[in-house]
């Protein structure tokens, strides 16, 4: 058994077939040198020096589970089952794919000085001094990590300034009417947010925007978005989406015998919301190993169909998302958008599809088994922010 990517969904594979029985060898390869670590705490506690590292807490030698690390895989070759690595050939019997996501650089930045990216735990060691030394730091892109980083940037005593393209923040992951009461959180925390704002270009000490602006930045930090880390699967057969995503079944497999892929580096198809997913979070990384390792055993297959989660904390608020909200034909307000604790509900036909809370982490875990229940709501009932979510159900 040979599991590509040393993050989290392929170190939990590995514990997955553990837990499961699983008896063979199985080798994890990593491109990174360092031990296997957890990356929501690289925009927190890394970044601000709050802690040194976030290695996971698992015992690999006890496991009898053997690490390469600082091992790039070039290629697969399904035909003799064997991977191209640095190191040399590597071959397997089963093969799971967790290479995850690589964030999307800024164009023309390339080699231009003091331009970053916050993605692996190297990333955030570079810009904890950019950060001790408060430089005037412009964010280009304001999604998560965006909010994140600014967030901690603040937080050291940094001037900011989010510059994004769109005319909201989290313009690619939430509509209109909820993202845009966001906006305030900036100015709350100091920030400065630009939005409908291009950058045209970044030298040296500034960044330029579309309109001729000039922004001073001691550095730039890029959080425009992830694409699955799959270019080295280019003539395996392997069949890939159109986002680069690996394409897998219900089951996690993909269309190469005994190769599996999760986490962020594959979508799959969900008979919950009628679509193929491709969720790029934590939460996706941690469940879909116990999938794969249940249908590689093959005792009972088992089908992934989960309700999407994650979280973040940014300017002192902790914002949850549980479910997928596409296809949804209601939204109900839970909550005034302009206080400090609400949430926004998704129905289809009147069945809770999604829930955004913010503040009010009740109504995300009773909201999350709601959507897994494929519960109908009492639209009055949930929207009044007394009622308990789990209360306001229709049947």
């Amino acid at each position: 058994m040979v599991v590509v990517g040393a993050g989290m969904a392929g170190v939990q594979t590995a514990v997955a077939l553990r837990e499961q029985a699983y008896k063979g060898p199985v080798t994890v390869i990593g491109a990174e040198p360092h031990q296997p670590y957890d990356r929501p705490p690289l925009s927190k506690a890394v970044l601000l020096g709050k802690a040194e590292d976030s290695a996971f807490d698992v015992d690999f030698e006890s496991l009898g589970v053997e690490l390469r690390l600082g091992c790039e895989v070039l290629g697969l070759r399904p035909d003799q089952r064997e991977l191209d690595t640095e190191a040399g050939p590597v071959p397997y019997d089963v093969l799971v794919l967790a290479t995850g996501a690589e964030p999307i650089t800024l164009s023309g930045t390339e080699g231009v000085p003091g331009v970053h990216l916050l993605r692996t735990l190297d990333d955030a060691e570079r810009l904890k001094p950019v950060l001790a030394r408060q430089h005037e730091i412009v964010v280009v892109g304001a999604g998560w990590i965006g909010a994140e980083f600014a967030t901690a940037a603040r937080e050291a005593g940094c001037a900011v300034t989010v510059v994004e393209a769109a005319d909201r923040p989290l313009a690619g992951a939430l509509p209109a009417e909820v993202a845009a009461p966001m906006a305030a959180w900036y100015a709350d925390a100091g920030v400065e947010l630009r939005t409908h704002a291009r950058v045209e270009r970044v030298e040296p000490g500034e960044v330029i925007l579309a309109d001729g602006t000039r922004l001073p930045a001691g550095a730039v930090v890029v959080g425009i978005g992830a694409r699955p880390a799959t270019a080295w699967l280019a003539g395996s057969g392997v069949e890939l989406g159109p986002h680069g995503d690996v394409l897998v079944d219900d089951r996690l497999r993909t269309s190469v015998e005994d190769v599996y892929a999760v986490g962020d580096c594959a979508s799959f198809p969900s008979a919950r919301y009628g679509e193929r997913l491709l969720v790029h979070h934590w939460d996706n990384a941690l469940q879909g190993p116990r999938t794969v390792a249940a249908n590689v055993l093959g005792e009972t297959p088992a089908v992934y169909d989960p309700v999407p989660y994650f979280w973040s904390e940014q300017f002192g608020r902790f914002v949850q998302y549980a479910g997928h909200h596409v296809a949804a034909d209601r939204l109900v307000r839970r909550g005034d958008p302009t206080g400090p604790a609400w949430t926004v509900c998704w129905l289809r036909e009147d069945h809770l599809v999604a829930l955004l809370a913010v503040g009010r982490p009740r109504d995300l875990a009773q909201g999350r088994r709601l959507i897994e229940a494929g519960r109908r709501m009492d639209t009055q009932a949930l929207a009044d922010p007394s009622k308990p979510l789990k209360d306001a159900t229709a049947d």
